[in-house]
């Protein structure tokens, strides 16, 4: 699953490598921790009206909770908690751990995957999972387009599906595959969605029937969601009884609200904010390694899959050597220190660095360095010359350009600051237009901007989001819909390689493919990732504990790639959760490591949204 700024995606972290002491799971514990979670003691203590109720803070778009069709950071989000996968991302590292599936073998080369499900499972209205249950699901994203919007791209090399018996499923695949196609793609109830007369529009926002360890239990609009926990999920039921999501209009006002007492937990904080909670009485403070990229986003030239072309894009942005030009008079190294401060690491692909197998490394023989005199003798290459104010022109028109910033959004205002008088050193004008999310998402949807500030949440498997650089996930309607592409972007050569890439089970070889991939990307300069940050999270550490991190060491609770963060978590107090669940591990407590343990290597997708926020 993934998710964008408006119809595009994301899913994942890093890999995990640590030794372990105690075997208990990795949770973030409530006391002084280790670098990056700053705890302060507290005595403050819930109401019992809703001591188990988890209020987590969020701004996040929602188009619907369809598994079918949601790509927004916050449904699916929530929908990895609602729908357990076929194979699930472990909390170790992402890698393929047991979900639906008790076990998993691949055969004939990788054409053919084989999965046994577990005994006894359960949908949350106590009707047995069986393996039809998973080959409806696969099947109606294959047979139906409308369903396969969100997660459709994982199965295009599906050939077939056999369910011998109830509790084994077979994939057929049409050539070798190298990821597993059990992740990444919630497994519905088919008693459920086979009685939905049009399963692409259904909202699916009420009384969910789900496998996970919650349930959406009610939804309104820019006000609030609510989770309750699922007594039926096969790790048993969470320790806390909901999670309740609660509408803000902009970051400061989730702080105050922390603060407040009125929610227990912000994500997505800024440097400011998240060093201004530090040391705040009954308040934790959590840096983790994102699993994130954020980006420039250029208008290439958008176009559907048969070449017609939408939206009022500027026509200079589709000569890549202007594109080009714009990398090099952008200074990313300066962004990540003055805008973020220093909380992440300066990016180079759309491959974020907690996956230094995949990511494109910073010294690539294509990496090109902040210089704007070689960006103004590109543009002068390109036969845009300066007048007499700077600006550049050719065919009496000038180099001015369109940055979308949301106006909620502190990081992307900061952003265009940095960013606007760099572009006039070199002579190209730039209007920031700042606006809401929704209008945002809408216009760059129909092709309606020049730039916007894009962001993807990854995973540890590169193939889906390699995918939706190719040109099957452009557009096929010209109002920007049926599709789900990255940047509207693609090559045939990428789509060549992104197939070889697919189908290479030699590791190494596979790798040497994606590296290729990347290099050609970023050459194209379809956009210009500025920094992969760290999550900075806090929470109310007076009234909830034992939040559980992904991956374990340097991970971070909320917008994991899994259900992990709210798994274990257990209100202060509770003395049953707290034996129920062990101690305090994976983290410092007083300074000293106590845990860490890793369990195995994975691979592991992600789910993402098209803004720098809302795309997963």
């Amino acid at each position: 699953m993934r998710t964008r700024h408006s119809k595009f995606l994301v899913r994942a972290l890093c890999v995990a490598a640590a030794a372990a002491m105690v075997v208990a799971p990795a949770t973030v514990a409530n006391a002084a921790g280790p670098a990056g979670i700053h705890a302060a003691d507290s005595t403050a203590s819930p109401s019992k009206s809703d001591a188990k109720t988890l209020r987590v803070a969020t701004s996040g778009f929602v188009d619907s909770f369809n598994p079918f069709t949601s790509i927004y950071l916050t449904p699916t989000n929530i929908l990895r908690y609602t729908y357990e996968f076929l194979v699930q991302n472990s909390q170790e590292d992402g890698s393929p751990t047991k979900g639906l599936a008790e076990k998993w073998e691949p055969s004939d080369g990788g054409k053919t995957w084989t999965f046994t499900l577990q005994d006894g499972l359960k949908w949350s209205d106590g009707e047995p999972i069986t393996s039809a249950d998973v080959a409806y699901t696969y099947q109606s994203m294959i047979d139906d387009p409308a369903l396969g919007v969100a997660n459709g791209g994982l199965l295009a090399n599906l050939d077939s599906i056999e369910t011998p018996d109830d509790k084994t499923v077979v994939l057929k695949m049409k050539d070798p595959q190298a990821p597993n196609p059990g992740v990444e793609i919630p497994v519905v109830p088919k008693h459920i969605w086979e009685k939905i007369d049009n399963p692409a529009e259904y909202a699916n926002d009420k009384d969910v029937v789900g496998s996970g360890p919650f349930l959406l239990e009610s939804y309104k609009a820019n006000q609030s969601i609510v989770l309750k926990a699922n007594k039926e999920f096969w790790k048993g039921a969470p320790k806390i009884d909901k999670i309740q999501y609660v509408y803000y209009t902009n970051s400061d006002a989730q702080v105050q609200a922390l603060r407040s007492g009125d929610v227990d937990m912000v994500t997505g904080l800024t440097s400011t904010q998240f060093e201004a909670l530090d040391g705040v009485k009954g308040i934790t403070t959590h840096s983790g390694q994102g699993r994130r990229y954020t980006a420039l986003s250029f208008n290439v030239g958008a176009k559907t899959q048969d070449g017609t072309p939408y939206g009022n894009g500027n026509p200079a942005l589709q000569d890549e050597a202007v594109r080009q030009a714009i990398r090099l008079g952008t200074d990313t190294k300066t962004l990540l220190d003055k805008v973020l401060g220093g909380y992440g690491v300066e990016a180079t692909s759309f491959i974020p660095a907690s996956y230094p197998k995949w990511t494109l490394p910073a010294d690539d023989k294509v990496i090109m360095k902040f210089d704007p005199e070689a960006a103004k003798q590109k543009l002068d290459e390109a036969g845009w010359k300066a007048g007499s104010d700077g600006i550049r022109e050719k065919d009496g028109k000038k180099l001015e350009l369109r940055l979308f910033a949301d106006s909620s959004a502190p990081l992307e205002q900061s952003l265009a600051e940095y960013f606007v008088p760099w572009m006039k050193d070199i002579g190209i004008t730039i209007k920031v237009e700042s606006s809401d999310t929704d209008t945002i998402s809408a216009e760059t949807t129909k092709g309606n901007y020049d730039m916007y500030v894009s962001g993807w949440s990854q995973g540890a498997d590169p193939d889906y989001q390699l995918g939706i650089n190719t040109c099957s996930g452009l557009a096929t309607k010209t109002d920007g819909t049926g599709g789900t592409s990255q940047d509207g972007w693609c090559d045939p050569e990428f789509d060549k390689l992104y197939q070889q890439q697919h189908t290479e089970v030699d590791e190494s070889k596979r790798e040497a493919i994606v590296r290729e991939m990347l290099e050609m990307n970023y050459t194209a300069t379809p956009q210009i990732a500025t920094w992969y940050a760290n999550s900075l999270e806090a929470y109310r550490s007076d009234r909830f504990q034992d939040f559980s991190l992904m991956p374990k060491k340097d991970g971070i609770i909320a917008n994991q790639s899994g259900y992990w963060g709210y798994l274990t978590v257990a209100a202060v107090g509770d003395e049953a959760a707290a034996a129920d669940s062990g101690p305090n591990v994976g983290l410092i407590v007083t300074g000293v490591v106590i845990a860490v343990i890793v369990i195995g290597g994975i691979i592991f997708l992600v789910m993402r949204r098209r803004n720098s926020a809302d795309v997963e």
